[in-house]
């Protein structure tokens, strides 16, 4: 794309692999400011939005939650670009990550454990469906796994999912 061109909204949709309603949504929630408008009221948009469209999608793929790419593009747009302020949110990030899998790792041993109580599956009773059953948030549920992560405990209770 030349540095003067701008091209609607479906270009820039296509050439980048975003849906169109997510474009929107970016410019509604203040991502980036709104493009000029052709004389027919379409969104034309140039290459500082491809530049920011990409690296948007790009923090976004890594997970970074729309207030964290909200700050990470307020640093991108300072001139000195305080790389100590992006380590902090990335860490912050980071965190969370390993937070997110270890739960993942818990929940996947569990769910393996209750599979295998499962045993061959002729009889009557089975302890996935009434673990499914139990009225627990999901805070609670992970809660409980980490309790049973750290215990490694065999026990039958599908309560305990």
């Amino acid at each position: 794309m030349d540095r003067s061109e701008h091209i609607a909204i479906g270009r820039l949709a296509k050439h980048t692999g975003t849906n169109i309603e997510t474009i929107r949504y970016y410019e509604r929630v203040g991502l980036w400011p709104a493009p000029a408008r052709s004389a027919g009221g379409y969104r034309l948009y140039g290459t500082e939005h491809l530049k920011r469209l990409n690296f948007i999608r790009r923090a976004r793929t890594l997970g970074f939650s729309i207030g964290e790419v909200r700050t990470l593009l307020r640093l991108a747009d300072e001139r000195k670009r305080p790389c100590a302020e992006v380590r902090v949110v990335a860490e912050a990030h980071l965190t969370d990550v390993r937070t997110k899998i270890a739960d993942l790792k818990v929940m996947e041993r569990v769910l393996r454990e209750t599979v295998a109580r499962c045993a061959d599956g002729t009889g009557s009773h089975c302890p996935l469906i009434d673990a499914l059953y139990r009225d627990e948030t999901p805070n609670r549920q992970v809660s409980a796994l980490r309790s049973l992560g750290g215990a490694r405990s065999r026990s039958h209770h599908p309560a305990r999912v």
